[in-house]
């Protein structure tokens, strides 16, 4: 069933500063117009940069919510997933033409059936299924033989499907949106996490990246395939993404590496466009040996930290890097405060070392935390003469 939305401007007071945003004078309300309801949405018309989508008000969730929470090995795996595919998203959906929602074809128990393993006849007949309930996109396990070598042989490739939804403005119709595109996002494991017995001992095997590709580019075709069978989706643009997901232990994201864009009416997936993401740990081997001078410039800021402040428990750094150029930089710092004062004269001098060791090209962002919890942040945007800084209270 196609969806419409008829807009209805409505006047907002808001009241403003000199240095708030230029909001504009109306928001807009969203009436869907279906036989089978009568909602009403909001869309503000305030975006706070073209990097973001607005988004219809009041939220509605996605069919599928909250499965990604038990598919995901950590929540920085959850969190660059969701962002991560937004940022995929922009390579086909203009954030000024385009509204997200999320997706509301691919409800939970779609999901949960095409992440499992295809079975055999035999487990059909002993589960009492029809070969129409075998929907699982991850490969069979035969279960028989020795336990390794069948998780090793017959791995769990896909983790999670994601699905954003995003709507356009019906030309010739303004104030009517209709869905104008599906992005959808494709979680594969890099380890395979298997138990020889229920509540047994959790073992894992590697899953090569060569091996990982080939097995999603398989999946993806499929997915396209299954989702053209959908009527609301069978004339639509689809772009779909592949994201490697870190293991259980990593305190890094996994990225996106490769996307597709599929056109109207296509259920042929054409060439793959590599996606140059990645996250690097500071410090660590990876950046010392891959990002030597990024490295050299977080040390030198780590060391300075060290040397004023007695009570230090450590920096940690997060990288985003894109086409291998460093772009933005989190770090951490857990540190046991006295008192309020010494709190406010240690930001102080971190935003010095901030200003004096990075790079002005480079995004940083420096969190501040005791156990009390968080006590400062510091946000130097590019090319930013002074810094942001906030102490909380």
């Amino acid at each position: 069933m196609n969806k419409f939305f008829t807009i209805i401007a409505v006047s907002v007071v808001l009241l403003l500063t000199a240095c708030a945003p230029n909001f504009q004078k109306e928001d807009k309300i969203v009436q869907e117009e279906d036989a089978e309801t009568n909602e009403k949405a909001i869309i503000p018309k305030y975006k706070i940069s073209d990097d973001y989508y607005r988004t219809f008000m009041p939220f509605e969730p996605g069919e599928a919510r909250g499965l990604v929470v038990n598919n995901l090995n950590t929540r920085y795996d959850i969190h660059e997933f969701e962002t991560g595919l937004l940022r995929i998203a922009q390579n086909t959906f203009d954030t000024n033409k385009f509204v997200f929602k999320e997706g509301q074809y691919l409800d939970s128990s779609t999901v949960s059936s095409w992440l499992n393993r295809k079975y055999t006849e035999a487990q059909l007949k002993e589960r009492n299924l029809k070969e129409e309930n075998n929907l699982g996109l991850n490969p069979v396990d035969p279960g028989t033989g020795d336990i390794d070598t069948r998780n090793e042989e017959n791995p769990i490739y896909l983790a999670h499907i994601l699905e954003h939804n995003y709507l356009e403005e019906v030309g010739g119709k303004e104030g009517t949106y209709k869905l104008g595109g599906v992005v959808i996002g494709l979680a594969m494991n890099s380890i395979h996490y298997y138990q020889k017995e229920a509540y047994g001992a959790t073992y894992e095997t590697d899953i090569p990246k060569s091996e990982l590709v080939a097995e999603g580019k398989k999946i993806a075709s499929e997915v396209i395939k299954r989702l053209r069978k959908m009527d609301e989706l069978k004339d639509v643009p689809i772009t779909i993404a592949m994201f490697e997901q870190k293991s259980r232990s990593s305190v890094v994201p996994g990225n996106f590496f490769a996307f597709a864009e599929v056109g109207k009416g296509s259920s042929e997936i054409g060439s793959w466009q590599d996606v140059k993401e990645k996250y690097v740990l500071f410090p660590s081997d990876t950046a010392l040996q891959n990002h030597r001078e990024d490295m050299t410039w977080f040390q030198n800021f780590k060391q300075d930290v060290e040397e004023f402040f007695p009570n230090y428990n450590g920096v940690v750094g997060k990288g985003f890097y894109l086409d291998d150029q460093l772009q933005t930089l989190t770090i951490s710092i857990p540190i046991q405060f006295y008192g309020k004062s010494e709190a406010i004269g240690f930001t102080q001098y971190v935003t010095g070392l901030v200003m004096e060791h990075f790079p002005d090209y480079i995004a940083v962002e420096v969190n501040v935390s005791s156990v009390y919890g968080q006590e400062a942040v510091i946000v130097r945007s590019p090319n930013q003469d002074e810094p942001f800084v906030h102490v909380y209270q």
